[in-house]
């Protein structure tokens, strides 16, 4: 059945659908008094007799730069009295945290001493999160590396998901090799001038020496912490070095989890505009990159019964795309792609952010950025709104769905099964730009059952504008800079006739339909 759902998902190309049965969510009902195209028919029709993939419970993610978790001149980032933080991630359903990311690995400048440490699971047990950290390998010390995870390991093993070794390892620095042995007289390649080491073979750093490091760190930290589980190889969306990983360590070795990282719109520095950047979000372009992915490894995974998660992501890598990345694009597209990997059963999703992050060596503030640290608490970025999207529709199964979009419609759709009484469906209209439509959705509710109790809730912006990065609503309310969201769900206003659901669904919006039986 899942392999049935996933063709239906390839073929609907740009007006990809999926159903998840959690909570009805369909955003839109209330129309934005905006200049649209002639709406264009939408049919659901739900297959509520054979949900699929089960969505983890913690599915939603953030990662974050080892040097996050370092003292500076006033408190910790990451402590468990830090309120608004806390509050910001309960209120958004962040249940899996991550540190890594290049500060951890090849751009270290000062690894986490155990009151750094304690402070960081300090704000896990606070907010009820479990984490994935990622230890040293590049130019590491494989005894520092095994002290660190015993010390974990002694003191919050409950609070510990798994722990990797190396942040994207198949991009470490490049190595000039030179293939030719040098001539008589002819000093060795590292002693010459650049302009004579011009023409030198250039090699990627290999998957074999990975594979020998990893193991050494590895054999060296399990024999102080033993009951360690290891997640890897963390490679930025390439599945050759996965399935190596899989082959070499997928059934022993303490590895537990299977981890990527994914960037599917590249560089933000080779985007011709930001307009391009946000079109290319919202177009279904990046589902080619998805699937390649995905289709890829996928079968290694699942020969040695492995868990798969991606735990690091985002729109565009290098910090994001000005005027992309942190606009309301980013809240459409992130909430999209948190379902498509939910429907195609990964563990989870973590998405990169944090006030600064590593970039082309340097250490700045991020565009792809969930939240920021403001005095008064935190700044809300378009993409904080995907998380509790997500966290209202997505709970239980995900559910089936054919899309009947003759038109067609840039829309997609998912739901989810609670459980037998509660169903949840959610839409997103990527509608934008000149001639935008809303859609006309009717819902095909499942025969024999009279559904009650409908209600709906709506992600908007105002005029539909997908390169806002303010004025974003939820159910009528912002969320706020300390983390709490008072949006509400209303009574669902929509004309029933022969088991349908019939609403409009505005351009550049969401919303969430929930049912009980």
């Amino acid at each position: 059945m899942q392999e049935e759902c996933d063709n239906r998902l390839r073929t609907a190309g740009s007006t990809v659908i999926k159903v998840l049965f959690s909570g009805l969510v369909i955003f839109g009902l209330t129309y934005i008094p905006v200049a649209r195209a002639a709406n264009a028919p939408v049919t659901i029709t739900l297959d509520v007799e054979h949900p699929s993939a089960a969505i983890g419970p913690d599915f939603t993610g953030l990662s974050y730069e080892v040097a996050a978790t370092l003292s500076a001149d006033g408190p910790r980032y990451f402590r468990a009295d830090n309120a608004p933080l806390v509050t910001l991630f309960h209120t958004l359903g962040i249940k899996s945290l991550r540190i890594g990311g290049n500060t951890s690995d090849r751009n270290v400048r000062r690894l986490p001493e155990f009151a750094d440490l304690d402070s960081l699971f300090g704000f896990a047990k606070a907010a009820d999160v479990k984490v994935i950290y990622c230890l040293r390998l590049y130019e590491g010390d494989p005894a520092l590396d095994a002290a660190t995870a015993k010390y974990i390991l002694d003191h919050y093993a409950p609070l510990v998901d798994s722990i990797s070794i190396g942040q994207e390892p198949s991009a470490y620095p490049v190595q000039a090799v030179d293939t030719r042995p040098p001539p008589l007289g002819v000093p060795s390649l590292a002693a010459r001038s650049p302009s004579e080491r011009m023409g030198a073979a250039v090699e990627k750093f290999p998957y074999t020496r990975y594979r020998d490091e990893w193991k050494t760190f590895a054999e060296k930290i399990v024999a102080t912490a033993p009951d360690i589980k290891f997640a890897g190889p963390g490679v930025h969306n390439n599945a050759d070095w996965t399935r190596s990983f899989i082959d070499d360590f997928g059934r022993d070795h303490h590895v537990a989890l299977i981890t990527g990282h994914l960037y599917p719109g590249g560089a933000a520095g080779k985007l011709p505009s930001a307009q391009v950047g946000r079109d290319r979000m919202l177009s279904g372009e990046f589902f080619k990159v998805y699937e390649k992915l995905y289709d890829a490894f996928l079968p290694a995974s699942h020969t040695v019964g492995l868990p798969y998660r991606l735990e690091e992501v985002n729109s565009y890598f290098n910090g994001g795309a000005q005027d992309a990345s942190n606009t309301f694009a980013s809240a459409l597209w992130g909430l999209e792609f948190m379902y498509w990997w939910a429907a195609h059963e990964a563990a989870g999703v973590n998405f990169h952010t944090g006030d600064r992050v590593s970039m082309n060596n340097d250490y700045e503030a991020p565009r792809y950025a969930t939240f920021v640290t403001a005095p008064d608490g935190f700044d809300i970025r378009p993409l904080a709104y995907a998380f509790k999207v997500f966290d209202l529709g997505a709970h239980g199964r995900i559910i089936p769905l054919a899309l009947e979009n003759t038109t067609p419609v840039n829309l997609a759709a998912f739901a989810a099964l609670a459980d037998e009484n509660n169903v949840c469906v959610t839409i997103i209209n990527k509608e934008h730009g000149d001639g935008a439509r809303d859609a006309s959705v009717t819902i095909a509710l499942p025969k024999g059952v009279k559904w009650k109790q409908g209600k709906e809730i709506s992600l908007q912006v105002p005029h539909g504008d997908v390169a806002a990065t303010t004025g974003i609503t939820l159910g009528g309310t912002a969320i706020e800079k300390d983390g709490t969201w008072k949006g509400g769900w209303q009574s669902l206003r929509v004309h029933r006739r022969r088991g349908k659901l019939q609403l409009n669904v505005p351009a550049a919006s969401a919303v969430v339909v929930r049912f009980s039986n």
